[in-house]
């Protein structure tokens, strides 16, 4: 492990379309890479067609790499809870499907910890039951290259308009101190 690396954390989470939160990530200050994908299926080897299929257990996820010395776990599933629904059940939306479901797999026991504790200060916040799965991180499998950073290439298209673009919106509102200065 190099001297840099050490302070290189992942993260994976599933939230609904892997394009909304790789949208928002993508622009978190700390993040330094955003890769959509699948975790927690069986099927070997899963294109996006199997995951849509719904049969496969996959969920829409995004592997996040990030810079431990500007961005802690904690953060990220603030962020995380803000943007998508909690607490419908593989649903986001007009997206409905396991694979859709919110999730987040942990790397080891602090982020599983972290995890549980995040849960339950935003259950404190909210009405609605949490029904965000913990589970731990298995193979994660890259989405096709046409999935990856969806938004930053389509931002006319119609889903990007109006169901990508208001959670980027609400993370800028909710989070200005976490946005990226423009380049």
């Amino acid at each position: 492990m190099t001297q840099l690396n050490q302070y290189v954390a992942t993260a994976t989470l599933g939230g609904g379309c892997f394009w909304c939160l790789e949208a928002v990530y993508e622009q978190m200050q700390g993040v330094q890479s955003v890769v959509s994908g699948y975790m927690g299926g069986t099927w070997p080897d899963p294109t996006y067609a199997d995951v849509c299929t719904g049969q496969s257990g996959y969920a829409e996820v995004v592997r996040i790499s990030y810079d431990t010395r500007s961005v802690d776990f904690a953060s990220l599933l603030r962020v995380f809870f803000t943007i998508h629904d909690p607490a419908t059940l593989n649903r986001q939306g007009n997206d409905h499907g396991t694979q859709y479901r919110s999730v987040i797999f942990y790397h080891d026991a602090d982020q599983k910890n972290i995890a549980e504790q995040v849960i339950a200060e935003v259950q404190s916040q909210i009405t609605k039951p949490i029904v965000t799965e913990v589970a731990p991180a298995v193979e994660f499998y890259p989405a096709e290259a046409e999935h990856q950073h969806y938004f930053a290439r389509h931002p006319a298209q119609s889903y990007c308009q109006f169901v990508v673009a208001p959670k980027v919106a609400k993370f800028e509102q909710y989070f200005p101190q976490w946005v990226q200065p423009s380049a």
